[in-house]
């Protein structure tokens, strides 16, 4: 069994050594005391989700929260390059489960995206609710996936915005079934970002396509078959991650 990851502010003991404790309480310390039931003598990772780590082992547990004495610190470097996806909004809760998959695959940033045919529009009181409910799912999904460098969900994009992006990226892709160039073909590079954008079930407009390519985005096809716009990132994710060498 794989041992629990949980986030803690790693700040104030950042000059402590081994040996040194942290108090684990708030949400994390009641869901590793109240939830999970950890018992003293059993081993949790601490993470500040930035790629600060501190392996411990559970001293004293309470009603809502739990001691850790520190065997370890350590720093896990951020992963290069930078996998971005412009994640075009699915219907309904389909938009979690593409971020869950796409944090446990190792994508860095996702980047929910107000695309033209967008069945699903976030506007008003929904838009920040969907995306608390985005950040929460790639949250509790690191830990589940021992990342300890969380990802970044990032506040809502304009397709202007994701020309932005794509233009300052080390790569940019859109994916499309009707591009001649296959995704697993493209030369990719050794650091920066590479900007991956997903469309929505609709799919994407020549418009959009247009100012992508003036963006500098290369169209690529991910297969022989149409994915679901949820399911499209992660399958991106697994072919590029692996071909730059971070799988």
């Amino acid at each position: 069994m794989s041992v629990p990851v949980f986030l803690a502010d790693l700040s104030a003991a950042a000059s402590g050594g081994q040996g040194d404790r942290v108090l684990l309480d708030g949400p994390e310390g009641r869901h590793a005391a109240a939830v999970r039931r950890l018992r003293p003598g059993e081993r949790i990772d601490l993470t500040d989700g930035a790629g600060l780590v501190a392996e411990c082992v559970v001293r004293d547990v309470a009603k809502d929260s739990l001691t850790a004495e520190v065997l370890r610190r350590y720093e896990v470097e951020a992963a290069r390059p930078r996998l971005v996806v412009v994640q075009g909004l699915p219907k309904g809760d389909r938009g979690e489960l593409a971020v869950e998959m796409m944090t446990e695959a190792g994508v860095d940033v996702i980047v929910p995206w107000a695309a033209s045919r967008c069945v699903t529009q976030w506007k008003g009181e929904r838009a920040g609710k969907a995306l608390a409910r985005w950040r929460s799912t790639a949250r509790e999904a690191g830990k589940q996936a021992r990342r300890f460098h969380l990802p970044e969900v990032t506040e809502q994009a304009t397709t202007t915005q994701v020309a932005e992006l794509l233009a300052g990226a080390a790569l940019g892709v859109v994916l499309h079934e009707e591009a001649a160039r296959p995704l697993s073909g493209l030369p990719l590079p050794a650091d920066g970002d590479v900007v991956v954008v997903v469309g929505p079930e609709g799919g994407i407009t020549d418009e959009e396509i247009a100012a992508f390519r003036a963006a500098g985005a290369v169209p690529a096809l991910l297969g022989p078959t149409v994915l679901r716009t949820s399911t499209a990132g992660v399958a991106a994710a697994a072919v590029l991650l692996t071909r730059c060498g971070r799988w």
